[in-house]
C-alpha cells in the first residue's frame, strides 16, 4: 500500500487519511508534543480520548510484523479508575524521533481489503468466531488474566468495520473448538506474512508523523540495525 504525504497544516491531510487510511504528515516539530497537535489537526472536534503518549526505543531491532494498536490497561490512580489504552482506539500516530542508520522501514496493509480476499472457510472465521484477544499476553506483557472476548472482523454501532490483528489472540478458555480455532490462527498467521513479505516500504525521516485508521490499517516495520527511537499515541474519535 502507498502512503500519501502531506504537509501536516495541509487542510487536504483529512481527505488523505479518510481516503486511504494512513497519511505520513511533514512539518511538525521533531517532538512528542507534536502528535496531540496532529490529532487535534486531523481530527478537530471529533476528538473523544486522547490516550498518554508512549516512547519506544529499540536498539537493533527485530521485525515488528502486522498488528493493529489495541491494548486493555485500566488502572488506579489515587483510588480513581483510569483507562490508559482501549482495545477500540480507532487511529494511532507514530513520530520517527530517530532512524536507525540502517532498516527500519515501515510497511501498511488495508486490512479490510486483504482479509476479503482470503478463503471463504478464513474469512467466516475471523467474522464469525470468538476468540480472547490477548490470551497469550498474560504470562508476557503483564496484563491482566481477565479474558477479552471478541472476534477478529466487527462493526461498531454505527457501522464502521474494524479488522483486527495482535500477535496475543488465542482459543477462549475451554472453548470445545480450540484445536480448530488454533489451526484457523496459524493459517491467517501464514497468510499474513506472506503478504507482508511484498508490501511497499516506506522510508520514514525524522520528524514524520505516520497517521493510520487503525480499524482499517495494520502496520509493521522491518528489523533494524543501530538505535531507532518513535513517540506514539492512541486516540479516540466520534467515529469509535
Amino acid at each position: 500500500m502507498i502512503v500519501p504525504r502531506v504537509p501536516a497544516l495541509d487542510p487536504a491531510a483529512r481527505t488523505a487519511l479518510s481516503d486511504n487510511g494512513a497519511v505520513v504528515l511533514t512539518g511538525l516539530p521533531n517532538s512528542a508534543d507534536s502528535l496531540p497537535v496532529a490529532a487535534s489537526l486531523l481530527f478537530g472536534t471529533a476528538l473523544r480520548e486522547l490516550f498518554p503518549h508512549r516512547t519506544r526505543r529499540s536498539v537493533d531491532g527485530g521485525v515488528v510484523g502486522l498488528h493493529a494498536d489495541s491494548f486493555d490497561v485500566v488502572v488506579d490512580i489515587g483510588g480513581k479508575t483510569v483507562r490508559r489504552r482501549h482495545p477500540d482506539e480507532d487511529h494511532v500516530l507514530v513520530l520517527l524521533a530517530s532512524q536507525a542508520p540502517r532498516g527500519g522501514e515501515s510497511f501498511v496493509l488495508d486490512a479490510h481489503e486483504f482479509t476479503d480476499s482470503l478463503d471463504a472457510e478464513l474469512r467466516d472465521f475471523l467474522r464469525g468466531t470468538d476468540v480472547d484477544l490477548y490470551g497469550r499476553w498474560a504470562q508476557t506483557r503483564g496484563l491482566p488474566a481477565t479474558p477479552r472476548v471478541g472476534r477478529h472482523i466487527e462493526f461498531t454501532r454505527t457501522g464502521r468495520r474494524i479488522t483486527r490483528r495482535t500477535d496475543g489472540v488465542a482459543a477462549l478458555h475451554r472453548d470445545p473448538r480450540t484445536e480448530h480455532v488454533t489451526a484457523m490462527l496459524s493459517r491467517f498467521d501464514a497468510e499474513v506474512e506472506r503478504v507482508q513479505r511484498d508490501l511497499p516500504r516506506i522510508r520514514l525521516t525524522e520528524g514524520d508523523l505516520l497517521v493510520l485508521d487503525n480499524y482499517r490499517c495494520w502496520h509493521g516495520r522491518d528489523a533494524h540495525e543501530g538505535a531507532r527511537t518513535v513517540h506514539i499515541q492512541t486516540v479516540r474519535t466520534d467515529d469509535a
